[in-house]
């Protein structure tokens, strides 16, 4: 029985999961914050940032969390990440994993 309580319990205090997330939302928080260093199609202008665009939301989703809690130290994402709510990073994430992404093997 205390299993099953500490069970529940875990899963009603995790985080909001990605999937839940509102891509319409994302988009619009992504083009006035993200879209600077990642693009405003996920795909990074900037040499130094990841692309976002077709990234699992669960993988997203944790990345922005450390960042938002320090976690994971990157300067410039540790101050972009400090103002998000979970129901940001849930946007975010899902507008993100939304966008799909074709990729060709070299020699093809």
């Amino acid at each position: 029985m205390r299993l099953a309580l500490l069970g529940l319990a875990l899963l009603l205090a995790s985080p909001a999961v990605a999937q839940d997330g509102d891509a319409r939302a994302g988009r619009r928080l992504a083009g006035g914050r993200c879209a600077v260093c990642h693009g405003n199609d996920g795909i990074a202008v900037q040499p130094d940032a990841p692309n976002l665009a077709g990234q699992n939301p669960i993988y997203l989703a944790a990345q922005l969390r450390a960042f938002r809690d320090k976690v994971r130290v990157h300067e410039q994402m540790n101050l972009m990440a400090a103002p998000l709510s979970e129901a940001d990073i849930a946007n975010l994430a899902a507008w993100y994993a939304a966008i799909e992404v074709t990729a060709t093997p070299p020699g093809r």
